[in-house]
C-alpha cells in the first residue's frame, strides 16, 4: 500500500476480480484507473464519481493485495484462483479436496456448548456453497439464503466472468440438495450479486442483524466454503469497523467498501458467506483477506489468512440484496467528486482528508456548494484522512441521507450539509 492508503499492486498477486484462474503476471491494460477515465473518454461519462484517484507511488514490502487488500477472487468465486495459489495447481479448477459432503452443524451437547456453537448452529442452514463454471475455468464460493424460495445472496466476484458471458451456476444448500441457479442481478460496486435457486422451496433464510451497533471485540463466526469445504465454522471478534478496503483491479473500477475487520479465519471459498454474531444473525458478507507480498520479486504472495478478514456489513448488503430482488439491479451511492489524499505538510507519507480535485456540475456535492479544492475531514463524526476513506463512507450511506461534511477550505473549517444521490448501477 502506498503512503497515502491508495491502491499499489503487489507483483504476482494481480487476478481478475472473483475468477478462479491461474493470476496474471501484472494488472490488465486498457481500462482506467478509479477516478480516471479511460483513454478517449470525458472523466465524468459514466457514475458514480466517487473513486478515488490514485497516483503511483512506490510499493511496500507489507502489500494488502489489489487495491491494498487482495482482490475478493482469492477467498471466492475465487475459490479456484486461490486454491492455485495455495496448492500450486495450474490447472484453476476447483478445491484441494474436491466438493465436500455438506453437513449441518447442530448442538449434540447442550452442557458444553459455547457461543460459537449456538451462532453456528443459528446460521449454518442459511449457509450454501456456490459453484460456477464456464470455458474459462471453475471454482467454488459460498453464500447465504435470503428467502424460502430460493433468493441467494453473494459477492458479485464469485460469479463473475472475466471475459463475460453467462456462468454455469449451482448452490448446494445445507441439507446437501444441489439446485441450478440463474443471476438475478449484480451490484460491482458493492461487490454482491443474488441468485436465485430454480425449483427450491421450504428453505431456511437468513436472520441480518444490525451491523450499526457491532462493537470492537464483538464475537464474529464465519460460515462458508474454504476450499470447498462446505459449512466450515471459525471464529474471532470484530477487529475495526469502518475500516476503508478497496478490491479489484486497480486499473478499473474499484470495489470499495466500508468495511468489517475480523480475525475470523477466512481463506479462498469463504467468499460471500455469513460473517455472523454471537446470536447467529448476519452482520457481514465475507468478500477479502489481506496478504503478505513474499520477499522476492516476482513472487506470488501469501493468499491465506493471517487473520485480517473483511466483509461487507450486513446493513449495507441487505439493502442491495432487497433492491436487486425487487427490480434486477440496486442504485449507488454517490457525491459527484474525483478526490485525491491530501498530504501532510511535514510527512507526506500520512493523509489529512481528501482533496477535491473536480466537483462535477448537477451533483450532491456541486448542489451543496462543494468546491474544487476542498478537502473533506470527516463524515459526520468520522473522520476521514484518504479519499478511499470518503468513498467507503459514502457508499455505506443510502441514497437521499443527509450527512454533514467537514470541509478544510483555505485557513478556514466549515461544514456542508448534503443530502446524497443515487444512480442506478
Amino acid at each position: 500500500m502506498d503512503p497515502y492508503g491508495t491502491p499499489t499492486p503487489a507483483p504476482g498477486t494481480w487476478a481478475q476480480p472473483g475468477w478462479p484462474h491461474q493470476p496474471a503476471a501484472g494488472p490488465a491494460t486498457g481500462a482506467a484507473a478509479p477516478g480516471h477515465p479511460a483513454p478517449g473518454q470525458p472523466p465524468y461519462d459514466q457514475p458514480p464519481y466517487d473513486q478515488p484517484r490514485q497516483p503511483a507511488r512506490r510499493a511496500d514490502r507489507l502489500r494488502i493485495g489489489v487495491a491494498g487488500l487482495l482482490a475478493g477472487a482469492l477467498i471466492g468465486g475465487g475459490a479456484g484462483a486461490g486454491v492455485v495459489l495455495l496448492t500450486d495447481r495450474g490447472d484453476g479448477a476447483g478445491s484441494v479436496a474436491g466438493p465436500a459432503a455438506a453437513q449441518n452443524v447442530t448442538i449434540t451437547d447442550p452442557e458444553t456448548a459455547t457461543a460459537v456453537t449456538a451462532a453456528a448452529a443459528k446460521a449454518a442452514p442459511s449457509a450454501v456453497t456456490v459453484y460456477v463454471a464456464s470455458g474459462a475455468g471453475s471454482g467454488s464460493g459460498s453464500g447465504v439464503v435470503l428467502s424460502e424460495d430460493g433468493y441467494v445472496l453473494t459477492n458479485d466476484h464469485v460469479v463473475s466472468l472475466p471475459g463475460g458471458g453467462e456462468p454455469i451456476v449451482s448452490v448446494r444448500t445445507s441439507d446437501g440438495t444441489l439446485y441450478d441457479a440463474t443471476v438475478v442481478g449484480t451490484q460491482p460496486v458493492y461487490d454482491l450479486a443474488v441468485l436465485r435457486l430454480e425449483g427450491a422451496s421450504g428453505l431456511t433464510p437468513a436472520t441480518f442483524g444490525d451491523s450499526d451497533a457491532v462493537q470492537v471485540g464483538d464475537l464474529a463466526v464465519a460460515i462458508g466454503a474454504p476450499l470447498g469445504l462446505a459449512d466450515t465454522v471459525t471464529d474471532g471478534i470484530i477487529s475495526a469497523r469502518g475500516r476503508a478496503v478497496a478490491t479489484g483491479s486497480a486499473e478499473g473500477d474499484a470495489t470499495v467498501i466500508d468495511a468489517l475487520q475480523t480475525d475470523a479465519a477466512i481463506n479462498p471459498g469463504n467468499s460471500g458467506g455469513a460473517l455472523v454474531d454471537a446470536a447467529g444473525e448476519v452482520i457481514g458478507i465475507n468478500t477479502a483477506i489481506a496478504t503478505v507480498a513474499s520477499g522476492a520479486p516476482g513472487q506470488e504472495a501469501q493468499s491465506g489468512s493471517i487473520g485480517v478478514g473483511f466483509a461487507i456489513p450486513g446493513n449495507t448488503a441487505e439493502r442491495i440484496a432487497q433492491e436487486i430482488v425487487a427490480d434486477g439491479s440496486a442504485d449507488i451511492t454517490y457525491l459527484g467528486v474525483s478526490a485525491l489524499t491530501a498530504p501532510d505538510d511535514t510527512n507526506p507519507r500520512i493523509g489529512t482528508g481528501a482533496q477535491l480535485e473536480q466537483v462535477q456540475p448537477g451533483t450532491p456535492a456541486s448542489d451543496a456548494g462543494l468546491q474544487a479544492g476542498d478537502v473533506v475531514t470527516a463524515v459526520g463524526d468520522r473522520l476521514v484522512t484518504t479519499s478511499t476513506e470518503l468513498t467507503a463512507a459514502v457508499r455505506s450511506a443510502s441514497p437521499g441521507d443527509q450527512v454533514t461534511l467537514t470541509v478544510r477550505r483555505g485557513q478556514g473549517s466549515e461544514q456542508v450539509e448534503v443530502t446524497l444521490g443515487a444512480t442506478e448501477g
